[in-house]
């Protein structure tokens, strides 16, 4: 265990490394959620979206789920591009095991989400949002689970596919729908009946109704609950589907 867990340092320290030095990256992986709340958020501020509190307290636990949604799901990318190049089979012909790549990567990829979601609650707040600290705390422990999982899920995927514009065209056709019917832009209580219904079985939207109570300080009327459970199941699932599809390729 030692060992394996030394082995995940220096795969979290290489790419966190690397992430620090490309400045470019971090610039535009923050700035379209950013563009959301700037752009989209002032619209929302005369509307009757259906829930308590104010449009900021909709909105951003929203965009604080789209951030772990689409930056964990598209991490894939980026080991294509390494497994192509050859960098990925000279890592597998050490003595790192498969799990220790994975994890060291995935924690790198929660690493930068979560500090990525910091910033959208600090900017959130410039444009007026109010939350309690423990509700925003208890947001970004659900940015960090879900942002590991969908990482953990997009790195196996990437392991299985040989270019970037095949892994795109899956990643794109099962998370955008995904986002839309999670209601994370707009709550599901303004959606007709039929898509409201199928929206529940979106595990995503579980977890947005439960930040956006966390926001709210509603933490024990069992949606927080419902939502934990619902996000931590599955992330259980996507890291078990993740690993072994990243052994498998």
């Amino acid at each position: 265990m030692r060992l394996f867990l030394a082995d995940t340092g220096v795969v979290f320290g290489r790419y966190m490394r690397a992430t620090l030095r490309s400045k470019t990256n971090l610039f535009f992986g923050m700035l379209q959620p950013l563009l959301f709340l700037a752009l989209f958020g002032p619209l929302l501020t005369r509307l009757p979206l259906g829930v308590d509190g104010s449009s900021w307290q909709a909105l951003v636990p929203g965009l604080l789920v789209q951030l772990a949604l689409l930056g964990g799901s598209f991490v894939g990318l980026g080991l294509i591009i390494e497994k192509n190049s050859g960098v990925l089979d000279r890592m597998r012909a050490t003595p790192v095991s498969p799990a220790a790549l994975l994890l060291g990567r995935t924690l790198r990829d929660v690493v930068q989400l979560v500090a990525q979601s910091a910033l959208l609650v600090l900017l959130g707040v410039a444009f007026g949002l109010r939350a309690p600290v423990a509700g925003i705390v208890l947001g970004l422990v659900f940015v960090a689970v879900l942002a590991g999982a969908l990482s953990a899920l997009s790195y196996g995927l990437a392991m299985n596919v040989r270019t970037p514009p095949e892994f795109a065209a899956v990643a794109n056709t099962a998370v955008m729908p995904l986002m839309l019917v999670s209601g994370l832009l707009l709550p599901m209580s303004l959606a007709p009946g039929w898509l409201d219904g199928a929206s529940r079985a979106v595990p995503f939207r579980y977890t947005v109704d439960a930040v956006r109570q966390a926001y709210l300080g509603n933490y024990g009327g069992g949606t927080v609950a419902v939502g934990a459970a619902v996000t931590l199941g599955f992330a259980a699932l996507a890291f078990a589907a993740g690993a072994r599809l990243f052994r498998r390729g």
